[in-house]
C-alpha cells in the first residue's frame, strides 16, 4: 500500500492532504523521515505522524452536520474562530469532506475515511451538490440557459449550475441549483454577475445524502444505507 493511502486510511487526512504532510517531512517510517508519497508500506513498518503511531482504521464513519452561518469549515483555525469540529462532539478523528464558506449554511459531511473523502472532493468525479438559494427576483429563461452553459465569475474562472426549480415567495425567489464542481464562493459570485441580491444560501444535498429535517447546528452519524450509497458511487465509477 502506498504511504499516502495508508495515511488517508488512518483517518488523519484525505489522500491529497496526505501528500502535503509527507512532503512537509511530518511522517516517519521506522523512525526515519519519509518524503515519498509512493513509498510502499510493508506490514512490519512503523508509521508515525506527530510522534504518534498511526494505523489504518477499520471502523470508517461518516457524519452529517447542518452547519450554521458563522462557522468555519476546517479542523483547526489559527484565528481561534469556531469551527465545525466544535459542533461535532466525538472522540473520533474526523475531518470535513470539502467546504462551505462561513456564511453558507447546510449539509457538511465529515469522515475518518480519507480515501472516500478524496474521491468525493475531486472535481473530476463530478459529485453533484444541491443548494437552496433565496434571491431578490426570479431568473429569466436566458439567464437559466446562461447558467447551464457557463458564466464568467472573475479571476479567470467560469461558473456553471443547473436550475432544478424556482418559485416566488413573498416577493423573492427560491431556487434549487445543482453544481458539479465547487469553486470558491461560486454561487455567490454567480449571482453577483447576474446582478441579484442573495439573501440565503443553504446546501441541502451532497451526492445521494440529503439534509432533510436535521436541525441547524445538529449532527448525526450516517446510517448503513446512506454510507453504502456513498461507497457505491466510488465502486460504480471504478468498474
Amino acid at each position: 500500500m502506498r504511504l499516502n493511502k495508508y495515511i488517508s486510511l488512518s483517518g488523519i487526512s484525505s489522500r491529497r492532504e496526505a501528500d502535503k504532510l509527507i512532503k512537509s517531512a511530518t511522517i516517519t517510517v521506522n523512525d526515519k523521515v519519509e518524503m515519498n508519497p509512493g513509498y510502499q508500506v510493508s506490514p512490519s513498518d512503523k508509521i508515525k505522524y506527530d510522534e504518534r503511531i498511526i494505523t489504518p482504521q477499520d471502523n470508517n464513519r461518516v457524519v452529517m452536520l447542518n452547519k450554521p452561518a458563522g462557522i468555519i469549515t476546517t479542523v483547526k483555525d489559527p484565528l481561534k474562530r469556531k469551527t465545525v469540529m466544535n459542533l461535532v462532539q466525538t472522540d473520533e478523528r474526523l475531518f470535513p469532506i470539502g467546504r462551505l464558506d462561513k456564511d453558507t449554511t447546510g449539509l457538511i459531511l465529515l469522515t475518518n475515511n480519507g480515501s472516500l473523502a478524496n474521491y468525493l472532493m475531486h472535481p473530476k468525479n463530478k459529485i453533484p451538490r444541491v443548494y437552496e438559494v433565496e434571491i431578490n427576483k426570479m431568473l429569466n429563461d436566458a439567464e437559466i440557459r446562461r447558467l447551464a452553459s457557463k458564466i464568467y465569475i472573475g479571476q479567470k474562472e467560469w461558473g456553471k449550475a443547473e436550475v432544478l426549480s424556482q418559485k416566488k415567495d413573498r416577493g423573492r425567489a427560491i431556487l434549487h441549483l445543482k453544481l458539479l464542481q465547487g469553486k470558491k464562493r461560486e454561487i455567490r459570485r454567480i449571482f453577483y454577475r447576474l446582478k441579484r441580491e442573495l439573501f440565503r444560501l443553504q446546501r441541502i444535498k451532497f451526492g445521494p445524502i440529503e439534509l432533510n429535517d436535521l436541525p441547524l447546528g445538529e449532527w448525526r452519524v450516517l446510517n448503513s444505507f446512506e454510507y453504502e450509497s456513498l461507497n457505491n458511487i466510488v465502486l460504480s465509477n471504478n468498474e
